[in-house]
């Protein structure tokens, strides 16, 4: 089951994830949602659409916008709506 950890601690577990572009994006229930705080960080992607991203906050440490997903996706990508990826300095097991 793919599982994402960083700092010793689970940020998410699901075996419902949808892999994009090498990413396993998971479900938005499957996320530990005490570890992720809001960033302002916003990035553009032409065929998915506008990214929003996470910090990621556990024991002590901040992941800065080291997670990201995709609020309101364009048509192509519409299976990963609200779905959330990690950054290569979490750990994403498959």
């Amino acid at each position: 089951m793919p599982k994402a950890t960083w700092n010793g601690i689970v940020l998410a577990e699901s075996e419902h994830c949808e892999k994009v572009e090498g990413n396993c994006y998971f479900p938005p229930q499957a996320i530990t949602r005490q570890y992720f705080k809001e960033s302002t960080t916003h990035t553009t992607c032409p065929w998915k659409g506008e990214a929003s991203y996470y910090h990621i906050e556990a024991n002590g440490q901040v992941n800065s916008d080291a997670a990201w997903y995709y609020p309101s996706p364009k048509d192509a990508a519409k299976n990963i709506t609200g779905h959330v990826a990690f950054a290569k300095s979490v750990m994403v097991e498959e």
